[in-house]
């Protein structure tokens, strides 16, 4: 009952947010650019960011779809951050559970069936798309955030963490954190890339930065 309530609660709450629907559509978007910035990543081979490490090795593995498992696993999180008390939790975090995984899922059936994937076996190729790919995702994720919608479980479970663990900076247990689902995905036969590296020691604060950069812009624009 108190999940419930907490759930109607959360919803109440994003409703009333000003230009709801501006922003919903904005989030939706971003969220879909997250995918689509990832199927490139992956299409690269130089990985991605530990969370879709971890369900591309599992999905692959119980022979399922990406899209498929991951919002399966999200649903399951989810619940244990209501639960714990998780906070930042709206219609953004619904469009990142189901969207990302469907959204890597479709684009990369895309390229599959478009493009001649042999020529992604050269490394300058690889590292010319790996570069505009993740500064999208960056760019992407830190909209997608900015928007305060609601962030995804997985983005609110080392906040929960950090009540229990006061005196580990935040950066250093995000990083903690990110490198554990990295060792749960390299124990399910997921391959390690020189990017979910990056993405592991790194991210939290790019995204934070570039987050903080987009709000600058758009309240100079304004």
């Amino acid at each position: 009952m108190g999940t419930e309530n907490k759930l109607t609660e959360i919803i109440r709450g994003a409703v009333h947010k000003d230009r709801f629907w501006i922003r919903l559509a904005v989030v939706v978007l971003a969220v879909i650019m997250m995918g689509f910035s990832l199927s490139w990543l992956m299409l690269t081979d130089m990985g991605p960011d530990p969370y879709t490490m971890l369900n591309n090795a599992v999905s692959r593995k119980l022979g399922v779809s990406l899209g498929s498992w991951q919002a399966f696993l999200n649903c399951v999180l989810l619940v244990g951050v209501l639960i714990f008390g998780g906070r930042n939790i709206g219609f953004g975090t619904l469009a990142n559970m189901v969207l990302v995984g469907y959204s890597i899922d479709f684009f990369s059936w895309v390229w599959r069936n478009t493009l001649p994937l042999e020529v992604f076996g050269r490394f300058p190729v690889r590292l010319a798309v790996m570069v505009p790919a993740l500064v999208l995702f960056v760019l992407s994720a830190a909209v997608y955030m900015d928007l305060d919608m609601g962030s995804s479980p997985y983005d609110a479970i080392p906040f929960i963490l950090s009540r229990h663990f006061k005196k580990l900076p935040f950066r250093i247990l995000r990083i903690l954190y990110d490198c554990g689902f990295i060792l749960a995905a390299l124990l399910c036969g997921g391959k390690l890339g020189a990017v979910t590296v990056l993405m592991a020691l790194t991210l939290g604060p790019v995204i934070e930065w570039a987050g903080k950069v987009i709000h600058k812009v758009f309240e100079k624009n304004n």
